[in-house]
């Protein structure tokens, strides 16, 4: 007769399969996924104080009237598409070395249109973008 207590086997559970599944699946979702990147304008924007400041010489000025006309440097475009603005902006960037674009938009016209100028200069990598404005007086 045997006394001796009977041996168990112990149970082991083989996870080297289940560890590649896993770094499978990491892997597709890495290599399968989409980041967007948000695009971003950086924007001084303009401060409506009694101080005048320093007028730069290299700069390129876009002024947005109501009626829809775009002017550059004061030369008066053909239309207001975005094509047509980012192209003169790339004639009017020529010799300068990140130049600022000073926009003036008049008061009536379209956000859509100032938009459109906006994207336009990012799209050309001006960074350097500011508006004017007029002192506010109290009594409008």
């Amino acid at each position: 007769m045997n006394l001796r207590p009977k041996r168990r086997h112990e149970v082991t559970v083989d996870i080297t399969a289940l560890i590649d599944v896993v770094f499978l699946l990491v892997l597709f979702f890495m290599v399968s996924s989409t980041f967007d990147v948000e695009s971003e304008i950086s924007i001084t924007l303009p401060e409506a104080t009694e101080t005048l400041r320093e007028m730069v010489a290299d700069r390129i000025e876009v002024d947005i009237g109501m009626q829809d006309r775009v002017f550059i440097n004061h030369q008066p475009l053909v239309n207001s598409k975005t094509d047509t603005i980012r192209e003169a902006l790339r004639d009017a960037t020529l010799d300068l070395e990140d130049p600022p674009v000073i926009i003036n938009a008049d008061a009536d016209a379209r956000h859509q249109l100032v938009i459109r100028v906006m994207d336009a200069a990012r799209q050309l990598g001006l960074v350097h973008i500011s508006f004017t404005t007029r002192e506010l007086n109290d009594e409008n």
